[in-house]
């Protein structure tokens, strides 16, 4: 790993995909109409693997930059106070605040594709940090969550959408000048958005988003930049902050580099080409029933940008390594893409993806191993009620996303999911199997529609709506599995 850095360092010295309808943000604060970034960089803060900062907000919220909040002539109101508490007469030392809160209420008919009651969740999401800057070359970042949950037909929960208290993150980060390049070192718990949304994101979707505990250090030019990383995977407990750990059996690390391309490309683009070499270990990895030692190497490239009105997200990784004594062999590719229909930022758009997850040998005892690892991608990507993943999936849904109103934003989708093994399963958002649908033939999945609409009522209060019909195909009825509907709404404040 060492290595790794020095290297893309030296090569440094020497030389973001349009919200989605599983992805779009809601929030646009008036005290926050400039961009921000989340370090003085030449490099493009868009696309510097720290996530998209939205006027001035992220869902890493020490992503953002408020130094700006600093002076009050700039506030608008009160809470713009706390965005930038000095320490210091000259304000290099300073507080950010930061929180949330979110109440919000899915209802799920045929839970689990079983014909049975409904289920409805209440769900509340609380969280509350400080990112603590002392001069201008070292920070400490904190976020405590509550998750809270209640409803009908529960089940039993998982710790992120139901815990009393929990260390969401906390680290500390020194960063600097080296060899004209803005260098820096992140360590301890902290979200990871570096890489494409189907494989790396924090999952907002969640209550209490997905973390990891390690190290990430960077260094970024005008061009190019290189980030590696060493970081283990979080296990969330459901009482206070002492029983959050660190997860010793799966560790996640390697090297994203970032190149920025000529604007002069196709008669005037934006865009960016990452190559990304990642490693997952995971000592108790699980495929068709059988658990074992599992080390995937992960190549790939991700590309994504605007040439004029199009906008476009590529992606195609190579999977290999062992399972026990298995090879891994595997292949992932997600191609997005969306047509501007005007000149104005909020201009109807029109799109389609395509993506395709390889899958085969999970429910085989020896030979290749051919399905995928989607790390902790965007887990609602092809379905709100978390039906879906790309293992041994073939998936394309065309999609419209428009502006009715000033304040609301509508995406519409029609998904069509089929499998491509029809000897292997077909896999759900959190990488467990459909049961039973490995015993049965046929292609066709499912078709899923989906609808979401964003209303900014105030600069930090926003309602988020969705539905979402999943109609069971072939292979789903032919396993006894059932067609679901999905409703969810939320409101959301932040500061």
């Amino acid at each position: 790993m060492k290595f790794v850095w020095l290297a893309g360092t030296a090569a440094l010295a020497a030389t973001g995909l349009a919200p989605s309808l599983a992805s779009a943000q809601a929030i646009t604060p008036k005290a926050a109409a400039e961009p921000a970034s989340p370090a003085s960089t030449a490099y493009p803060s868009t696309a510097a693997g720290d996530g998209n900062t939205v006027n001035g907000y992220n869902q890493s919220r020490w992503a953002e930059d408020w130094r700006k909040l600093c002076d009050p002539a700039k506030r608008d109101d009160p809470i713009d106070a706390l965005k930038c508490v000095k320490l210091t007469e000259d304000g290099k030392s300073y507080v950010t605040f930061s929180g949330e809160l979110r109440a919000r209420m899915n209802l799920t008919t045929n839970p689990n594709l079983r014909e049975v009651q409904q289920q409805r969740q209440d769900i509340a999401r609380i969280v509350g940090g400080a990112d603590v800057h002392l001069g201008d070359h070292f920070r400490v970042f904190g976020e405590l969550g509550r998750a809270e949950l209640q409803g009908i037909n529960l089940g039993t929960p998982n710790a992120n959408l139901r815990n009393k208290l929990a260390v969401q993150q906390l680290f500390a980060e020194v960063k600097g000048k080296a060899l004209g390049l803005d260098v820096g070192v992140r360590a301890g718990r902290q979200e990871f958005f570096d890489g494409p949304q189907l494989l790396t994101v924090g999952r907002d979707n969640n209550t209490l988003f997905f973390v990891l505990d390690g190290v990430r250090a960077y260094a970024r030019g005008t061009n190019a930049r290189v980030d590696v990383f060493d970081l283990n995977y979080v296990t969330y407990g459901y009482e206070g902050i002492s029983d959050d750990k660190t997860n010793p059996d799966v560790r996640f690390s390697g090297a994203t580099f970032g190149f920025r391309l000529s604007p002069k490309l196709f008669g005037g683009s934006k865009l960016y080409l990452d190559p990304f070499i990642w490693r997952l270990r995971n000592r108790r990895a699980s495929a068709g029933g059988v658990t074992a030692l599992e080390e995937r190497y992960f190549l790939g490239l991700h590309s994504y940008g605007d040439i004029g009105p199009i906008n476009i997200d590529w992606t195609v990784n190579n999977q290999r390594g062992t399972f026990g004594d298995r090879p891994i062999s595997a292949w992932q590719a997600f191609v997005a893409q969306t047509y501007r229909l005007g000149k104005k930022p909020d201009s109807p758009r029109v799109g389609i993806h395509f993506d395709y997850g390889s899958g085969g040998g999970a429910f085989q005892r020896s030979g290749q191993l051919n399905i995928t690892n989607g790390l902790f991608g965007n887990n609602i990507y092809y379905s709100y009620g978390l039906f879906l993943t790309p293992t041994n999936l073939l998936y394309t849904a065309p999609n419209f996303t428009f502006t009715p109103l000033k304040g609301v934003r509508l995406a519409a989708e029609y998904g069509f999911a089929w499998r491509p093994n029809e000897f292997d399963a077909v896999y759900r958002a959190s990488g467990a199997t459909w049961a039973g649908t490995q015993n049965v033939r046929g292609k066709k999945v499912a078709e899923i529609a989906r609808l979401q609409a964003v209303w900014t009522i105030t600069p930090r209060l926003s309602f988020t709506g969705r539905y979402e019909h999943f109609q069971a195909d072939t292979v789903l009825k032919r396993a006894n599995l059932k067609s679901s509907d999905f409703w969810a709404g939320w409101l959301s404040f932040r500061f």
